[in-house]
C-alpha cells in the first residue's frame, strides 16, 4: 500500500504537469491568435505576464514537492 504522503505528492506532481500542459498550449495559442488578429502589444504582454504567474507558481510547488521528498528521507 502506497503512504498517504506519497499519493499527495503524485497529486501535486500530476498537478505541477497539467498546469505547465495547459499554460504552454494556451500562451503558444494566445501568440499565434494575438498575431492573427493584430492584437495590440500591451493585451499580448499581458498574456505574457499571466503565463510567467504561471510557470512561478510551478516553480513554487515543484520547490515543496522536492523539500517535502527530502524530508522524508
Amino acid at each position: 500500500m502506497v503512504p498517504d504522503k506519497d499519493r499527495h505528492l503524485a497529486k501535486k506532481a500530476r498537478t505541477v504537469a497539467l498546469v505547465i500542459a495547459l499554460t504552454m498550449s494556451i500562451w503558444l495559442g494566445a501568440q499565434w491568435l494575438g498575431g492573427k488578429l493584430g492584437m495590440p502589444v500591451r493585451y499580448v504582454f499581458l498574456l505574457d505576464l499571466m503565463a510567467l504567474a504561471g510557470f512561478v507558481w510551478v516553480f513554487v510547488v515543484i520547490y515543496q514537492i522536492w523539500r517535502d521528498t527530502r524530508q522524508q528521507d
